[in-house]
């Protein structure tokens, strides 16, 4: 009895000390808040449009806050342990995650920091694309030149890009247009014409999660703030990666 309880001890010190290292080692969390607010969400008439983008409808979200960029290798490895990057550098945007990985990631955060990270709503994510109530309605994410704001096929090299060197959007958010698309939380499923407050999304769906913005390998009007893709929750590419909310 003696000896479990010295080893339960002493496994209890090991974690505590390993926890220190990991929330004491771990890169800052820059975020950035977004009044709630009421928006247009979906296709604009001034886009071209793509599926799934209609009907426009009205979305009313309270505050919230999102990532002022997205999470980067570091930060990743710092609780991770690993780096599952195509393309490595501490201060790219990691990628080559799933959703269900990110899950993971988020989970073992949350426990060593204390706080309540999460993925953003799809919801959430378009607003502050759009740039939430200071919104000057730019035809891509954060304004009308792509070059200016986004790490697009045009540009990229072909490449992920160190966050936060482009312009940001009119809430000071970095990369939301190219760089990588992003894991948001909801799943799949069809707007409908009707008001929402806060939606979430459906509760599942057989065709996967919705991950929003352009990325490095893909045209330019995709970097637009309604553009919305879906994949399997488990599915990894280097060209998704995700920011978090609060």
């Amino acid at each position: 009895m003696y000896m479990k309880k010295l080893y339960l001890i002493i496994l209890s010190f090991v974690f505590s000390l390993v926890t220190f290292a990991i929330t004491k080692d771990t890169p800052e969390i820059e975020m950035i808040d977004v009044k709630g607010g009421t928006f247009s969400m979906g296709f604009n008439p001034d886009e071209t449009e793509h599926a799934y983008e209609t009907p426009r409808h009205e979305v009313t979200l309270h505050n919230y806050r999102i990532g002022k960029y997205e999470v980067t290798q570091e930060l990743w490895e710092t609780v991770m342990g690993d780096n599952p990057s195509v393309f490595k550098g501490k201060s790219r945007p990691v990628e080559n995650v799933s959703w269900n990985d990110v899950s993971l990631f988020i989970k073992k955060l949350n426990k060593v920091t204390g706080r309540h990270y999460r993925l953003p709503t799809e919801a959430e994510w378009e607003f502050a694309a759009r740039g939430g109530n200071e919104s000057n309605d730019f035809v891509f994410i954060g304004g009308n030149e792509i070059d200016k704001i986004a790490w697009h096929f045009g540009n990229s090299e072909k490449q992920t890009h160190q966050v936060g060197l482009l312009a940001p959007n009119e809430l000071g958010i970095y990369d939301m247009a190219g760089n990588v698309s992003e894991w948001t939380q909801d799943w799949f499923g069809h707007y409908k014409a009707k008001s929402q407050t806060n939606p979430k999304g459906p509760k599942s769906s057989d065709i996967g999660k919705i991950f929003r913005g352009g990325h490095y390998s893909i045209l330019s009007e995709y970097n637009r703030p309604a553009w919305r893709a879906v994949s399997n929750p488990n599915f990894r590419s280097s060209t998704i990666g995700f920011r978090l909310a609060e």
